[in-house]
């Protein structure tokens, strides 16, 4: 018993950081129809939020947190936001590359930095080669060399959000019939492959699959029978090791706020 104890001990004084992350689907929307709540419950000391679709003044009230937003330049679309405990140090948003588009947001917290993106849909059903799909190829290529760019610098971070792919066949329900589908076409799930050989994927790195899946269709019964994809991803630099993690899956279709469950993960430094 003494053992045990101690060995707990020794994994709470390593703990570094819980981070959630969850596409809100509306924040303000959100906000009225469960996100408050689900809020004051979590564990999480970080949550990114993304699809906020609102602009400053137009933040519904978060009490205990603090919200950094950077909202699109077009009203109503995108935006995304990170919610911390306490004020965070240094922030820095938008990609140089592609600004205003409201997807990317980073912040210093001691020791970490957290990040959190929307990337874009693509183009749908039979998306190669449409307009939409390449301005999300892209926005992957930006992407990719900043994430590149801050793994070289060597500091500890994180990067969640909603990244609009499922990586393998282990992360969506019925992967046959999406093979031509934005969000899991061969390129895509390439380019998630190569990230993720310098980035750890938190939550396949604890669970091997298949699910546990993230975002369900409003339309007919794929949240009933759990047709979901895993397309929420929450990536650490090697430096941090994922100690556990949650789905925080609705109990039924009516008590959903948003159409993707959030996702919390323990990172502690080994």
């Amino acid at each position: 018993m003494g053992d045990q104890r101690a060995a707990g001990a020794d994994l709470r004084e390593h703990l570094l950081i819980t981070v959630a992350t969850v596409n809100v689907n509306g924040i303000r929307a959100a906000a009225g129809k469960g996100l408050r709540e689900w809020l004051a419950g979590t564990p999480a000391g970080v949550v990114c939020l993304q699809e906020t679709r609102a602009l400053p003044g137009e933040l519904p009230e978060l009490p205990g947190w603090h919200v950094t937003l950077a909202p699109a330049q077009a009203r109503g679309r995108n935006g995304v936001a990170v919610l911390t405990r306490d004020p965070p140090g240094a922030v820095r948003a938008e990609l140089p590359e592609l600004p205003g588009q409201g997807r990317y947001l980073e912040v210093d917290l001691p020791g970490v930095t957290v990040a959190s993106v929307y990337l874009p849909k693509g183009g749908g059903a039979r998306a190669a080669g449409t307009p939409r799909q390449e301005e999300k190829d892209r926005y992957l290529a930006a992407f990719a060399e900043h994430l590149g760019k801050t793994a070289a610098d060597g500091r500890d971070m994180v990067v969640a959000g909603d990244f609009n792919i499922a990586p393998a066949e282990a992360d969506l329900k019925n992967w046959k019939a999406n093979l031509a589908h934005s969000g899991f076409l061969p390129h895509e799930r390439a380019w998630m492959v190569e990230l993720t050989a310098s980035w750890t994927d938190t939550v396949r790195a604890l669970h091997p699959g298949p699910g546990p899946y993230t975002w369900w269709s409003y339309r007919g019964r794929a949240y009933d029978t759990d047709a979901g994809w895993r397309i929420d991803h929450v990536l650490a630099t090697p430096g941090l090791v994922p100690r556990a993690f949650t789905v925080d899956r609705a109990p039924s279709y009516a008590a959903r706020w948003s159409d993707h469950a959030p996702v919390v993960v323990e990172l502690a430094r080994p």
